[in-house]
């Protein structure tokens, strides 16, 4: 499957744990998923897209695989069909220069080959193959892959028993099988074929077909039937126990590996997997690979890795799991398209893993980690979810900006729209054929949330994607006992100049006597807004976003001795301004605005349409707007670019 992609980002996620305290909080989890990614972040980095490959579409690998499980050594036959997209008389696939292919044959011929230190194979072929042809190729190899990155390909053990398993991501598929590691091209299909001592199982991606006894050793199948990156191809082998969780809604099972030491914590462990399935298929759709399974496989290395219906695990937790489980949705379906857009792989599994806060343990639990991520996002001025240094791992994968911060912006999105609107416009989202099995940028998940609400969220997306920083409020409020109305006039300043100011909706609750109280909301859009609400109770004190809905910090609520001024009623803005003039008036009537010189000449009236004024064709300076209202006259000033 081919997707012409300039820019892409790999989707992973790796959720460290300690072996030794395997009761680790939720806190380890998040502070410590970030920091592994970072560790081996030099890795990633250093590789950049071979376009020696961008010649054809993978649509098929076969890989016949025997591991060794007495040294960290492999062999193998590995079947390719592609599809030429221009003509070619070479094909290249990536494979490192340690790895010796020993034979390459098409339809039981040999063809030649070269290897070199860029970590090629080359292959020549027979033929010029014309473009849209189909055709397949066969290559046979050992070596002792090299261990780079999170390992790629390990042997270790477990209480005394071997055990190996890969971990590709991001660009490690190559120190194992020759494969095509670009992100541009996912695999259409893959069969996996493991020979092991029958002693063992091993366990990979897709659907157990069999396991095939001959003699000493055992030949097990896996067959993936959906568009998958080389870095999500995965194996492990050891002496594993292997049990079942099933999944009502969807009758599939999850399959689960694990060390026979650790069965009885495991099994305890993922019992709640069905659960977040059932929940993220509620609330998103039904698990994207359910007619093939979900599983989890334990392996030696300090976290988890969410291998296409395999995660790999190093223990059973469940905020590990709910992460994991979230990004065959969001990562493993529908990939994020450039290193700019990592939010759309983490910031959703770290919200999905707080969805199942919220539906499992309660809105105070969930109520309380958004305080939590609210103050880490905060601690600093500065930062965007937007990654606009994709050379910087540190940047890549920081915890309180792609991790928290991305998972907030989801949160407001859900705040701002409701719930019926925002969960429908994920599911488009990931239903959406240009996306599904493919990729994405944030501009996609936008149009669907546009598309879904009907609201134009450009500016949203300007201030909280882009932009840096948060805003504080300041808000002077009073109760008018005569009208029974609340009300308040909003100020905001930003942490950084990056945003001028951040349109959001700021709720705020109003507390009176007894256990009256009612949550406000307030839709900000310019600075110094006024507003004035209706009441049914005697207002005594107010909170600025107790539940912690939006990003904020270091607000003021601020009792007004005396009642609003007409003038703070009335706003005038943009200003300064180079044309439209708008004009917003609280609960007052406008009947007519006129535009003055300095030196009092009326240049502008207007007895309609108030709300909008253009002096695009006025000269530029300062000017006076005469605004009638049904309760008195406005004067304010304006400044013309």
């Amino acid at each position: 499957m081919k997707h012409f992609i300039l820019l892409f980002c790999v989707l992973f996620s790796i959720t460290f744990y300690s072996q030794s305290d395997k009761t680790a909080t939720k806190k380890d989890y998040l502070e410590e998923l970030y920091k592994m990614e970072k560790r081996s972040g030099s890795a990633r980095m250093t590789f950049r897209r071979n376009p020696n490959t961008d010649n054809y579409d993978l649509k098929y690998h076969r890989l016949e695989l025997q591991p060794n499980m007495g040294s960290p050594s492999i062999n193998g036959t590995v079947t390719s069909y592609f599809e030429a997209l221009s003509p070619m008389n070479t094909i290249t696939f990536d494979l490192m220069s340690n790895m010796n292919v020993t034979s390459v044959t098409q339809r039981g011929n040999s063809l030649t080959f070269s290897q070199n230190t860029d970590d090629e194979l080359i292959i020549n072929l027979p033929n010029t193959l014309n473009t849209g042809v189909l055709d397949s190729l066969s290559i046979t190899y050992d070596g002792f892959p090299d261990p780079n990155g999170f390992g790629s390909y390990v042997l270790t053990t477990h209480s005394g028993t071997p055990t190996m398993w890969t971990l590709s991501e991001p660009y490690g598929a190559k120190t194992w099988w020759p494969c095509k590691q670009d992100l541009n091209d996912k695999i259409d299909s893959v069969d996996v074929y493991i020979t092991h001592d029958s002693q063992y199982k091993a366990a990979s991606n897709g659907l157990l077909i069999s396991e095939t006894v001959s003699g000493s050793n055992t030949i097990t199948r896996w067959k993936h039937k959906h568009p998958i990156p080389a870095y999500l191809v995965a194996i492990a082998v050891t002496n594993y126990v292997v049990y079942t969780d099933h999944v009502a809604n969807g009758n599939f099972d999850v399959v689960n590996y694990v060390y026979p030491e650790d069965l009885v914590a495991a099994q305890a462990g993922t019992a709640i997997t069905p659960q977040i399935m059932d929940l993220y298929g509620s609330l998103f759709e039904m698990y994207p690979y359910a007619d093939e399974k979900y599983g989890h496989a334990q392996f030696g290395w300090g976290g988890g890795m969410e291998h296409t219906t395999m995660t790999f695990m190093v223990n059973f937790n469940r905020s590990l799991i709910a992460h994991e489980l979230a990004h065959q949705w969001f990562g493993d379906k529908v990939t994020c398209g450039s290193w700019e857009d990592i939010w759309l792989n983490e910031g959703f599994a770290t919200y999905l893993t707080e969805l199942v806060t919220e539906n499992f343990d309660g809105q105070n639990a969930f109520k309380s980690w958004r305080n939590s991520a609210i103050n880490q996002i905060t601690y600093y001025n500065d930062g965007s979810v937007f990654v606009s240094d994709t050379t910087s791992v540190n940047r890549i994968f920081s915890g309180r900006l792609s991790y928290r911060k991305g998972a907030m912006v989801l949160h407001m999105l859900r705040y701002k729209l409701g719930d019926a609107v925002f969960f429908q416009a994920i599911k488009n989202y990931l239903s959406d054929p240009n996306l599904a099995f493919a990729y994405a940028r944030t501009i996609d998940l936008q149009n669907h949330l546009e598309a879904e609400s009907g609201t134009n969220l450009t500016e949203f997306f300007s201030d909280w994607f882009r932009g840096e920083g948060y805003p504080s409020f300041t808000v002077n409020w009073n109760y008018d006992a005569v009208t029974q109305r609340v009300n308040f006039r909003v100020f905001q300043s930003q942490s950084h100049n990056s945003v001028s100011f951040f349109e959001t909706p700021l709720p705020i609750k109003v507390y009176g006597t007894g256990v009256n109280e009612q949550t406000i909301r307030l839709e900000l859009t310019q600075d110094g807004q006024y507003f004035s609400e209706p009441i049914g109770f005697a207002v005594t004190n107010i909170a600025i976003d107790p539940d912690f809905q939006i990003i904020s910090k270091n607000n003021t609520a601020i009792l007004s001795e005396s009642n609003f001024s007409l003038s703070d009623k009335i706003l005038v803005y943009p200003n300064p301004t180079s044309d439209i003039i708008h004009i917003e008036a609280e609960n007052l009537t406008i009947k007519n605005v006129e535009l003055f010189t300095t030196l009092g000449q009326l240049i502008v009236t207007k007895e309609t349409d108030f709300l909008n004024i253009n002096i695009k064709d006025i000269e530029p300076g300062l000017y006076s707007i005469k605004i009638y209202t049904n309760k008195g006259i406005v004067v304010k000033q304006i400044v013309k670019e």
